[in-house]
């Protein structure tokens, strides 16, 4: 797993507690010194970390990695120049090396903008065969069980189709962290209790994801108190197989789903781990 942020103090000391408990390899990119000064500064052991510096080892590499994103990019009028430029850049590299096969993934967006985090990896690993949308979720870890929030980082206002898209992959993602999905298609409105063109949306999208996967226990439109209080779903919604025991919690817009996250995350005192993307071709 490749690492492009070697100063950020958490990033190497999260390092160096996977390294320590034997989950993955880790190589981090930078400029060498500092990434030494850092880990000496810190106090911690890094010495089965492999470093890289972009723009001073492995030139035939990074060449190559110029000319890869050049033919990906130039149709988008990315001259050989600017790919150049853009290559030695961490996060453009540890993208490269994802494409390329000689990463597995990478994890970055602590210091980095969202946007510089996401550029690289939306230009070139793109979306995995039979998906059409990158999207993204968070798991909010309460005291005594983890729930999946999406689209909270990325797609700001989903059609029908497209938010049948997240619901489906949220809950591909829930199941690959050993959540079993329940998926919650969230709305100011339960069942047939509402009426109008965002309730609509909603309950397309919950059409069209029941569709695509049936083996999904799916429900909307529903509200939030519906999705996650067995005692309001006995009145609201009798006898869904998700009402009241929601695992994944799919909102309608990107304004829902940011201010949901946030609002859990502060009020309740809880981590929010994300945004983790989803849809990609290659683990980023």
């Amino acid at each position: 797993i490749v690492l492009p942020e070697d100063h950020e103090p958490r990033i190497l000391r999260a390092a160096a507690e996977v390294l320590a408990r034997d989950i993955c390899d880790v190589t981090l990119l930078g400029e060498r010194e500092q990434m030494e000064q850092q880990i000496r500064n810190l106090g911690i052991d890094l010495k089965r970390a492999k470093m890289i510096d972009p723009k001073k080892d492995h030139p035939k590499i990074l060449e190559d990695y110029v000319h890869t994103l050049y033919e990906l990019r130039k149709h988008k009028s990315l001259t050989l120049e600017m790919a150049r430029e853009l290559a030695p850049t961490p996060t453009y590299y540890a993208t490269m090396m994802v494409y390329k096969g000689h990463a597995d993934g990478f994890v970055s967006g602590a210091t980095h903008s969202t946007a510089d985090t996401l550029a690289p990896p939306l230009r070139v690993i793109k979306t995995k065969p039979g998906v059409s949308l990158v999207s993204s979720v968070f798991f909010m870890c309460l005291p005594d069980k983890v729930l999946v929030y999406g689209d909270c980082a990325l797609v700001e206002n989903p059609t029908a189709e497209q938010m049948a898209e997240i619901a489906v992959s949220a809950a591909d993602t829930a199941r690959a962290f050993d959540i079993e999905p329940r998926v919650a298609m969230l709305s100011y409105s339960t069942g047939t209790s509402g009426k109008g063109k965002d309730v609509d949306k909603v309950r397309e999208a919950t059409e069209l994801a029941r569709a695509r996967r049936p083996d999904l226990a799916i429900e909307g439109p529903i509200q939030y108190d519906a999705a996650i209080s067995e005692e309001v779903a006995r009145v609201k919604l009798k006898g869904s197989a998700v009402a009241g025991r929601a695992t994944v919690y799919i909102f309608p817009d990107l304004d829902a789903g940011n201010i949901a996250y946030k609002t859990v995350q502060r009020s309740a005192n809880v981590p929010a781990i994300g945004p983790v993307l989803q849809g990609l071709n290659k683990p980023a």
